[in-house]
């Protein structure tokens, strides 16, 4: 099954989101290296709060193309780029 197109509420970017992981992936090696347990839990939040952000500007508000918003931000932002 084919992702969605989606439009970025920000940036205007039509197209896939990306999935990015919470937290910071230092702390989780300095987590496991220093701490097993709080290692696991930390790794565990992380995975399990992935979000879908706009590859372009990072922004966490992507709607669909095909809704009426959606094509009325298509349609505003194609004009304000040219």
């Amino acid at each position: 099954m084919a992702k969605q197109q989606l439009v970025c509420t920000m940036c205007g970017y039509v197209g896939n989101y990306k999935k990015k992981a919470k937290g910071s992936f230092a702390v989780e090696v300095i987590l496991w290296l220093l701490f097993l347990l709080p290692g696991i839990v930390y790794s565990v939040w992380r995975m399990s709060s992935k979000q879908k952000v706009c590859p372009k500007c990072g922004n966490t508000n992507m709607i669909p193309a095909d809704t009426p918003m959606g094509q009325k931000l298509i349609r505003e932002m194609g004009q304000s780029q040219q």
